[in-house]
């Protein structure tokens, strides 16, 4: 867990002004450990004392408050808790009074989110009588409260893993609870619901027993948890959008207070559309980065293609060994003996993977052994063409794990050096071999070259790498169209991991 989503703890309450500025803002939960102990409720509300005596008012509470004393009653003659629960149970606002007549008592009921107050809907105010005996927290009296709230459980209970579009401070009057929470970033780890169902700020596991066949980011999820216990009297902060899991002991009083976030509170709805797109675009960002981060690995050693052509593949001589230049093969405007070692290997890496990718018109001979521009190269099979389409991880690709390795210098005197001594090797490469995770990575490879060069170089370097293609065009379509498809993946995820989407996006086409 990143140290600025640590929960903080707090033994005096802050002032209005310090938790709008130190802790709101932060978007982080917050401990106020004591906060509520001078309280009416905390006195009156007390099973221990009575407090159910005097709960006691109109059904449907009334009634609840009955299944709660007999809970006590039988707590109290087996000498031990009522009930493990494991999930939780429907909150329960009104009961068959048939039941309480035949002696039928619930095992377990879970009176949640009965409103003591509520700014939108006076007529759900079901418990107005109780607001005197309870105080909205100092820091919270400039807040323009949405609803208060009672929670109240006669067992053990499990809420399920949730969050709730408003800032929230849950306190606790009796009993205690334990809240597991998650930020908003660890959704991925939750699979929340879909955004467009019902339920869709609830997980869809059971974080006790989860199916990892069904839900394998799963494992991940305790690793960005944060876990609290809540005794009488302390009150947490709960800021929208953080998953939570409550677990409430037997017979737990406690009452929330939720109000809109500044946010959410100035988010002007013309603007809607906006957020909704710059918010996807850095979540797809955040996907493309975790795929390719945004530095380039350091660059390793790679075999040489010679060597690589010994183990078992019959490629006939290596045109890029010193000892193959005497043929005649130096590049017009780039001489390969001028190559760095390391610029060197990468070229004879990249055409190592041309030659396991490609039938050549003559196997006898190396694919540069003819004048480049009489040199044929095919795609093997329609279906491998297909298949490097598909690629959308770098270590599931050759081609993009040997760019990635290139600084820019690097990199522009490879791809000249193919495009000057091997052009259809290099036409091959962009336009049938090159994966959408390959394109992203030459892209971002020619953002550094753009970053680390003059104006002048730039377009010495654009020229001669374009002026290999037969159809620049085409070129500059097969690497834009990979792009698209390596960002539509990420785009594709992002929705299946933040919003619970899983959906089959059209591929893109280049206009």
């Amino acid at each position: 867990m990143e140290e600025s989503l640590q929960i903080q703890r707090f033994e005096q309450l802050p002032s209005s002004t310090e938790f709008a500025s130190q802790i709101e803002s932060k978007n982080v939960p917050a401990v106020f450990n004591g906060c509520i102990k001078d309280w009416k409720a905390f006195v009156k509300w007390n099973p221990a004392n009575g407090g159910l005596d005097y709960l006691q008012v109109q059904l449907p509470f009334s009634t609840f408050i009955d299944f709660c004393k007999q809970s006590m009653r039988n707590t109290d003659s087996s000498g031990g808790s009522l009930l493990q629960s494991e999930r939780h149970q429907d909150a329960v606002t009104d009961v068959d009074q048939e039941s309480m007549l035949s002696g039928d008592v619930p095992q377990q009921i879970y009176l949640a989110q009965v409103p003591i107050m509520n700014s939108e809907d006076r007529e759900r105010v079901q418990l107005e009588g109780l607001r005197e005996d309870i105080q909205t927290p100092t820091f919270l009296e400039t807040k323009e409260l949405a609803s208060v709230n009672l929670w109240m459980n006669n067992a053990q209970s499990r809420s399920s893993t949730h969050y709730d579009p408003h800032h929230n401070v849950l306190c606790v009057v009796a009993g205690s609870k334990q809240v597991v929470l998650w930020p908003p970033s660890a959704s991925p780890f939750l699979y929340p619901m879909p955004v467009y169902g019902e339920a869709s700020n609830h997980s869809s596991i059971a974080l006790e027993n989860p199916d990892f066949s069904l839900y394998p980011r799963a494992k991940c999820s305790m690793d960005y948890s944060q876990k609290v216990i809540l005794h009488a009297g302390d009150a947490l902060f709960i800021p929208e959008g953080w998953f939570h899991q409550v677990d409430s002991d037997d017979l737990t009083i406690a009452v929330n207070f939720w109000w809109r976030s500044n946010i959410m509170s100035n988010m002007l709805e013309h603007m809607d559309a906006y957020y909704l797109r710059r918010i996807l675009r850095r979540l797809m960002d955040k996907e493309m980065n975790q795929v390719l981060p945004k530095a380039s690995p350091g660059t390793e050693k790679l075999k040489c293609t010679c060597e690589l052509l010994s183990n078992g593949a019959d490629h006939g001589c290596c045109d890029l060994n010193p000892a193959c230049k005497k043929q005649g093969l130096q590049g017009k405007d780039l001489k390969l003996h001028e190559l760095e070692p390391f610029s060197l290997q990468a070229l004879q890496e990249l055409v190592s993977v041309v030659h396991d990718c490609v039938n050549i018109t003559d196997q006898s001979q190396c694919i540069q052994s003819t004048p480049p521009n009489d040199s044929k190269v095919s795609v093997k099979h329609e279906c491998d063409k297909t298949l490097t389409r598909k690629l959308f991880f770098l270590e599931d690709d050759p081609v993009a794990k040997i760019l990635w390795t290139l600084d820019p210098s690097t990199l522009q005197n490879v791809l000249l050096a193919m495009a000057h001594n091997f052009p259809r090797t290099l036409e091959a490469l962009i336009l049938h071999l090159l994966s959408p995770v390959g394109a992203e990575v030459l892209t971002r490879k020619f953002d550094e070259v753009d970053q680390h060069t003059t104006e002048d170089d730039r377009n010495k370097f654009y020229q001669g790498f374009y002026g290999a293609f037969d159809d620049q065009f085409a070129a500059m379509e097969a690497i834009l169209n990979g792009k698209e498809l390596f960002a539509l993946q990420a785009f594709k995820d992002s929705l299946d991991k933040f919003l619970g989407v899983n959906i089959d996006v059209p591929k893109p086409s280049i206009r």
